[in-house]
Formats: structure tokens, C-alpha cells, sequence
């Protein structure tokens, strides 16, 4: 039956690209051509959101994986949700997390307590999970403690690059536009402590973090990876055209610097140091969508999968039309994100060499402990585990 409806797709998909491709040598029949084909294609996208509904176009297995991560810890969060990143402080406090309301947690003597904020305007962001209100309560993504100085510098999604002290309270903006035009999705940053560099991605220029799943259905490629000078306070663009730039890791001995790129499934690489300083490849290509990347002590790097790819994941990145065609169908966020993701809630993090070959896969598969994870940070043989919408984080025990 999938070998079926999948020839069928193919012989529909053709057929649709071929009016379209008509339509635009044609100006004066463009509208009719896009008509024909919202006509003919989306009864069709809605087949597929019928069989992918029934669990056919599950996510497949990824080769090598190990279920192990339900046997994981979860410490929930107190009306907090989505925890996206986590990190310790020079003295080894924490982990501080930052939450969907705007603020900043730190995790002290078993109990969550308020650390920072990124806006000062608090008094319309009592509730939780309000996506409607980021850009005024501000959403942390990227967390990263400057080792020698105490601060804590964050990428929130609407408000830009920013930075707090040791004691914590408001958060300072440092870059909130760069070259002339707003950070309109701010996601992860990593430092050089060394020389005082911070490197962070803008995932968008077109959308919002809010409209993140819009981003990776129509192919955007307007992602940034940048470089942030924190004595000159300059910006230098480092990479442009990036597909949902996310995750950034620096490398152990500070020659390369890592930047997830979310819709294209894999890990670029930008050259710091050498004969290729300046340049860019390719890491490693990954089974799923990645978040954040992060390093561990022997100089290896984990990254947390929000979801593996199954077939429709694989038509919207393939074929524009067909993702822009999911958009407008009357489906809510939980109902496309459950497409996106294969109909599945999982956890998959993967454990990559210095040279980006996969080391090992760990896995929730069935989500019974973990899902949807935003972030896997290695300490003391334990894996601590971020997600950027569960209202919890969790630990696994590597030993």
C-alpha cells in the first residue's frame, strides 16, 4: 500500500510541478496556474496528512541507537515551560535554564528560583506558555557563561544578544540589529573566553521564533551565523544563507567553530585556524532536525535532535510547494508539529567526534521519558537534558 500511494504521489507531484513551471513561462496564466494547482494539490496534501495521521510515515529507525534514555531523571520545572538550554556557572552552580516566559532559572538546593530576566516589562508574562507575548516578555534560547568574568550571555529569540552579571536581575542588550536590520530570531551563542569573541546565530530574517515551523517548510535560508567582539563591540557576519541556523559550538583547541543548520538535517563547519580559516563544510549530515550542539570536556560534541525525519518531513524539505501547500490547510500548531515530527514524540541525542563522525546514539524512541529535546550538555558523567517545549529537564547517568 506505501509503495502504491507513494508511485501515485510521484506521478501527482510531476504532474503539479509541470502546470506550475507552465505558469511561469507565462505570466499572463500565473494566477491560473497557481489556482490549478492549489486545486489539485492540496486535496492531495491532505491524503497524505490522512495516511501520515495512521503512523505510515513514521520516522525510521536510526542505525546503531540505543534506547536507554527512558531510564532517565526528570526534574520538573514550577509553572515554567521549555526549557531550551542549560548551563553551569564557573563555580559549578546550576544548571540555569531559561524558560518561555522571559526569564532565567537557576536550579539551587533541589528548587527552582527566578535568576534573570530578559525584558523589564513583567506585567503581562504571568503565564507560562504565551507565544503571543515573546516579543515583550522576551524568550531565552542560547546560554553561555563567560568563564573568567562571571556573565552570563544569552540569545533571546526577540530581544538580540544579551548579557548579565554574576548576581544576575535584568539582562543588558548588547546587539539587538545587525547591519541595519532587527534580530528577528536570535537562538544559540557560544564564547572564546580567550578572546573575548562570542559566536551566535540569527535563524531568520523573515520569521519569528513563534513561526518557526513556517521557517522550515518553505525552505528559508536567511540564517546568520555571526561573531560579536566584545571589547570593539563590533559584529562581523560570518555566514550567510543558512537554513535555520541554530545550535554553535567552538571547537576544544579553538581552530573550528560549529553551526547547526535545522532544516537541512546537518552540522556546518567554519574554520577559525589553518589553511582553510575562513572557509566552511560540512561536519556532519544528521538523521533529523538538530537544535543545539554542545561540547563535552574530551573535546566531542552531542546534539540534541528535536525530531528524526519521516517521508513528510523529507517532501517539505524537498519540494517548497509542498510545504508552503501544509501551511494552508486548516491545521492548528500541535496537528502541523505532529506531521513534522512523524506522529511521534522521541527523544534522539547523537555524540559526534572531533571530526564529526557519529560516536554514539542514544534514544527515547516511544518519548516515555524524554521528547522533543532542544539540548544535551555532558558533566560529570551525566547528560543533562533540555527541551524546548516539556515542562522539565532531564538526566541520564552515563556510568
Amino acid at each position: 500500500m506505501v509503495t502504491d500511494f507513494g508511485c501515485v504521489f510521484n506521478v501527482w507531484r510531476d504532474l503539479i510541478l509541470r502546470w506550475v513551471e507552465g505558469g511561469s513561462q507565462r505570466p499572463k496564466s500565473s494566477m491560473k496556474s497557481k489556482l490549478i494547482f492549489a486545486a489539485v494539490a492540496l486535496p492531495l496534501i491532505a491524503v497524505v496528512v490522512a495516511i501520515a495521521a495512521a503512523g505510515v510515515f513514521s520516522p525510521p529507525p536510526v542505525s546503531g541507537s540505543h534506547d536507554v534514555l527512558p531510564a532517565a531523571e526528570r526534574i520538573h520545572l514550577v509553572k515554567a515551560v521549555g526549557p531550551e538550554s542549560l548551563v553551569f556557572d564557573p563555580n559549578g552552580g546550576g544548571p540555569y535554564t531559561g524558560v518561555a516566559d522571559g526569564r532565567i532559572l537557576k536550579l539551587h538546593a533541589g528548587e527552582w528560583v527566578e535568576f534573570a530576566v530578559t525584558s523589564s516589562k513583567r506585567d503581562a508574562c504571568s503565564q507560562p506558555f504565551n507565544p503571543a507575548m515573546e516579543h515583550i516578555c522576551g524568550r531565552p534560547l542560547g546560554l553561555k557563561f563567560h568563564h573568567k568574568t562571571g556573565d552570563l550571555y544569552i540569545a533571546d529569540a526577540y530581544l538580540g544578544l544579551q548579557v548579565v552579571g554574576p548576581a544576575g536581575g535584568v539582562a543588558t542588550p548588547l546587539v539587538t540589529e545587525v547591519e541595519g536590520q532587527h534580530l528577528r530570531f536570535t537562538n544559540d551563542l557560544d564564547i572564546d573566553d580567550e578572546k573575548d569573541v562570542i559566536y551566535f546565530t540569527d535563524s531568520s530574517t523573515e520569521y519569528y521564533r513563534r513561526e518557526f515551523m513556517a521557517s522550515v517548510l518553505t525552505l528559508d535560508k536567511t540564517g546568520k551565523f555571526m561573531k560579536y567582539d566584545i571589547s570593539s563591540k563590533e559584529v562581523t557576519v560570518l555566514l550567510r544563507g543558512l537554513a535555520f541556523a541554530n545550535g554553535v559550538a567552538l571547537s576544544k583547541d579553538r581552530s573550528f567553530v560549529l553551526v547547526v543548520e535545522t532544516t537541512s538535517c546537518r552540522v556546518v563547519r567554519f574554520w577559525l585556524q589553518g589553511p582553510n580559516a575562513g572557509k566552511h563544510d560540512i561536519f556532519a549530515e544528521l538523521p533529523g532536525y538538530p537544535d543545539n550542539i554542545r561540547r563535552n570536556s574530551e573535546g566531542e560534541f552531542w546534539v540534541a535532535l528535536h525530531s528524526k525525519t519521516g517521508l513528510v518531513p523529507k517532501l517539505a524539505a524537498s519540494y517548497s510547494l509542498f510545504g508552503r501547500a501544509l501551511l494552508k490547510l486548516p491545521l492548528t500548531f500541535k496537528q502541523l508539529h505532529y506531521l513534522l515530527v512523524g506522529g511521534k514524540a522521541h527523544a534522539t541525542a547523537i555524540k559526534l567526534s572531533n571530526e564529526g563522525k557519529v560516536l554514539q546514539v542514544l534514544e527515547d524512541v516511544e518519548g516515555k521519558t524524554l521528547k522533543f529535546i532542544s539540548e544535551v550538555e555532558e558533566r560529570n558523567g551525566k547528560l543533562w537534558i533540555a527541551s524546548v517545549l516539556m515542562p522539565y529537564i532531564g538526566i541520564y547517568s552515563l556510568q
